[in-house]
């Protein structure tokens, strides 16, 4: 039989993205995305398994001529934690020193799935909701690495005008919306993304559900008829409530209504950082 022959793969061959770059530009973020990867989530009915899609990056100094692309890809195979604010920033401290690196981000995107009962018949059904997990790393001035861990959080809500209820005989026109909420938090406390959903749903005319029967359809009705909201009362009611959670360090929460008597959206946004809202972004 004849015997396989493999390629070179000998210690010796040119390392060419090692080399120096005469340019001398600096680049702010170059590495991978639309890396779609396996997943563990943590939520409360225990462990549940999803793909996410990931984007890593790191800063490269003006000389350096590339990055190492593969170690990207290493990294994140040894990724075997439950996705959460801690295991974001233990990957993050990872990746400055296998890239070489002083900064460098990661993203990870998924649908997150939540079990819910409906609110009369109590049948069951699954809410998916779109999670998006950042950690932002850098060396600080005492050439420590430092983490800023971000979740974000789109939770469809239902609100009703409080404008339309008022001048009308009878009825008022409802909508279908988005809060979003991106928090910046405390890597060493617990929060889950079933917290900021639980915030979001509460301070909307009424949160949705997957599968509803006729009883629970009325009472959803009935409940956003006596709960009115204009989209600047969800941002504002959130934000509250947001801004008085110690594991939140700063914020943005944004309200997007897709009118239903209109061919436009109404937003509105609130950002800030616990203790005192402001102007300012994340």
């Amino acid at each position: 039989m004849n015997q396989m022959k493999f390629p070179n793969t000998s210690l010796d061959i040119a390392d060419t993205q090692s080399g120096v770059d005469l340019r001398n530009l600096p680049i702010d973020r170059v590495g991978v995305k639309g890396i779609r990867f396996p997943v563990v989530i943590d939520g409360p009915d225990g462990l549940k398994h999803s793909v996410a899609q990931f984007a890593l990056s790191v800063a490269l100094p003006g000389d350096k001529k590339g990055t190492h692309m593969s170690r990207f890809i290493s990294l994140l195979q040894g990724f075997k934690e439950a996705i959460n604010a801690s295991s974001m920033n233990s990957l993050a401290t990872q990746m400055l020193p296998l890239l070489e690196a002083q900064a460098g981000s990661i993203e990870a995107e998924y649908t997150h799935f939540i079990n819910k009962q409906a609110p009369i018949s109590g049948i069951q059904s699954l809410m998916d909701y779109q999670v998006q997990w950042t950690a932002n790393a850098y060396k600080n001035s005492t050439h420590q690495t430092q983490v800023d861990v971000n979740l974000r959080v789109v939770v469809p809500v239902m609100s009703l005008c409080p404008c339309s209820k008022e001048i009308s005989e009878y009825g008022a026109h409802n909508q279908r919306s988005h809060i979003t909420i991106s928090a910046l938090i405390d890597h060493q406390q617990s929060l889950k993304v079933e917290d900021l959903v639980s915030i979001a749903e509460s301070e909307a005319s009424s949160e949705l559900w997957g599968l509803l029967k006729r009883a629970d359809e009325k009472f959803v009705t009935e409940k956003s008829y006596d709960n009115p909201k204009f989209v600047e009362d969800l941002v504002r009611d959130v934000a509250r409530r947001v801004e008085a959670d110690s594991r939140i360090l700063s914020f943005v929460v944004e309200a997007e209504n897709f009118e239903s008597i209109h061919n436009h959206s109404a937003y509105a946004r609130v950002s800030g950082h616990r203790g005192a809202t402001s102007k300012a972004g994340l």
